[in-house]
């Protein structure tokens, strides 16, 4: 029962995907990962102090490898959200389990550690049809661009992932990753406004954008939601079935699906559910596989690739 958190998990990610929808008429992407970052700072940081903890790290260019990387990947998602309907955003982003298994995969066949598994080979190549339909209804709406950086920010998502992973295995607390995340979050967000404003030195792209009741609500709950959101998966993850909880992320879709139609009237043709039947599916193989082989090498389930998918 304890994985059912992530269905709770999953509904918050999915809120704070239409926040991010709905901030984007408002703010740059990069404004919206700035605030997103500092909101995240500021929560973590007060948690870390109630809890007795310690922000202090020996690893400062590993979490700045992972910030990096892992902030990237957070601003073409937020970016892509804007662009493209709720549904298809979420489902390219949750492509990182399948580029994930894709990354072990190679890396298992190169250092002669992993078999060829052919039913693996055919799920990760499945994934990658079904992504081909899901992208090839946009071409004729001018969004092939959008859905092209949603893909590869879950192909980032995914080498994040796998830096968080090895923090874990060097001794950081999850909380410490979280916090230099956010905090990198900030730093990356205040760096992308600045650069937007010497691109474009007109009054159509200001530094800043004068915040609204509207706006200040809306980036509030992309924080506020985004911190619930993780928690909860990370007590799902914790606590309940790694195969079960890593499975149930892609509840998430279904959750964007039902608020892009409910709130922008999203409607797929039959070529993008499609796509997205066969990349959720794909998704499912994928994780069977990474759980299974992660269980074989260690008995603890945090280690599990996607326990950590809360970071973006």
């Amino acid at each position: 029962m304890q994985s059912l958190w992530m269905l709770f998990a999953t509904f918050m990610f999915a809120a704070m995907g239409v926040c991010v929808k709905l901030a984007s008429d408002l703010y740059s992407t990069s404004e919206i990962v700035m605030y997103r970052g500092i909101i995240g700072t500021l929560l973590l940081y007060f948690l870390v102090r109630i809890n007795g903890g310690t922000l202090k790290t020996a690893l400062p260019w590993q979490h700045a490898w992972r910030g990096i990387v892992g902030v990237t990947a957070l601003w073409m998602w937020f970016y892509s959200v804007g662009v493209l309907p709720l549904a298809m955003s979420m489902t390219l982003n949750y492509t990182a389990p399948i580029w994930i298994a894709a990354f072990l995969f190679i890396l298992g066949l190169r250092r002669r550690q992993t078999r060829f598994e052919w039913r693996l080979a055919a799920a990760i190549l499945a994934s990658f049809a079904g992504i081909l339909l899901l992208l090839r209804p946009t071409i004729h709406d001018g969004q092939l661009a959008g859905g092209i950086i949603a893909l590869i920010s879950g192909m980032l998502s995914a080498l994040a992932y796998l830096q968080v992973r090895r923090l874990g295995h060097m001794g950081e607390p999850e909380y410490r990753v979280v916090f230099y995340f956010s905090l990198t979050g900030v730093l990356g967000g205040l760096l992308g406004s600045l650069l937007s404003s010497l691109l474009q030195p007109d009054a159509q792209a200001p530094l800043w954008h004068a915040h609204t009741a509207k706006g200040i609500v809306l980036l509030l709950g992309i924080g506020i939601l985004a911190a619930i959101a993780q928690m909860a998966m990370t007590r799902a993850y914790r606590l309940g079935n790694a195969l079960l909880t890593a499975n149930l992320q892609y509840t998430g879709i279904v959750f964007s699906s039902l608020w892009g139609i409910a709130i922008w009237g999203d409607a797929l043709n039959l070529l993008g559910w499609m796509g997205i039947g066969m990349i959720v599916f794909s998704g499912v193989a994928a994780t069977f596989y990474n759980v299974r082989n992660t269980a074989r090498a260690q008995t603890r389930t945090e280690a599990a690739p996607d326990a950590i998918a809360s970071e973006v």
